[in-house]
């Protein structure tokens, strides 16, 4: 199992963690994602380390933009 914490901006309301968790569920290998809209933190658990830019894609496609990789 892997934990990582990614910085994510834009986000405003309920619509948009909804809309981040539903893109980076669809992650291969994603089992959790957890967003805390106050901080912009999203924690993703995967079975392996994700790649960055799957991460990344799967936020711009939700509408917003990955600003930390985390780790």
């Amino acid at each position: 199992m892997s934990t990582t914490t990614y910085k994510v901006t834009g986000m405003t309301c309920g619509h948009c963690v909804s809309a981040v968790t539903e893109e980076v569920s669809k992650i291969d290998g994603v089992s959790a994602v957890k967003v805390d809209l106050s901080s912009g933190d999203v924690e993703v658990t995967s079975a392996a380390p994700l790649n960055a830019d799957d991460v990344r894609d799967a936020v711009d496609e939700a509408g917003y933009e990955l600003v930390d990789a985390g780790g």
